[in-house]
């Protein structure tokens, strides 16, 4: 007996990014980072805790028409450090690289360390952080060298 099978198609985009192989259930996350949705972007797409035969299960974002500019991608690898990116022109991918978490991060997230520099209003300091591991993303404060981990991370962007 041949079994129905039946397929959510998810339409392509003419221009802009995805963003493939997010950890499952951050794609929101991603939208939090590039303060979206906004009054500019149009259609974005968000599939999340689909099946993947490369990490189990994954999340993903289509921009349509934005392409994402470096500083963007460094956010995002601190979330999605496995993540892929496709720059999408005419409905063909014309470029595909995976993200790559800098070894150096700023501004991005804030010391967890309640007595940190950082964390003082009266202090102008800018929160920088060395990345220890990459995946998971472990990362340590430039300041006070407190180690901040990944579960730590991701509650600031909940």
């Amino acid at each position: 007996m041949k079994k129905d099978k039946k397929e959510l198609k998810i339409r392509a985009i003419e221009n802009g990014t995805v963003i493939d192989r997010i950890t499952a259930n951050k794609a929101l996350h991603i939208l939090k980072i590039l303060e979206l949705p906004d009054s500019e972007t149009q259609n974005i797409t968000i599939a999340m805790n689909v099946s993947s035969n490369e990490i189990g299960r994954k999340d993903i974002v289509k921009i349509e028409n934005r392409e994402l500019d470096h500083e963007e991608l460094n956010q995002i690898a601190l979330i999605a450090p496995k993540a892929t990116i496709n720059i999408i022109r005419n409905y063909e991918p014309i470029k595909k690289d995976n993200i790559i978490l800098p070894d150096k991060i700023t501004s991005m997230i804030k010391c967890t360390n309640p007595k940190c520099i950082t964390n003082y209003e009266n202090e102008p300091i800018t929160p920088r952080f060395n990345v220890i591991n990459k995946y998971p993303p472990v990362v340590r404060c430039h300041y006070c060298e407190k180690l901040i981990k990944t579960e730590d991370i991701d509650k600031q962007f909940e």
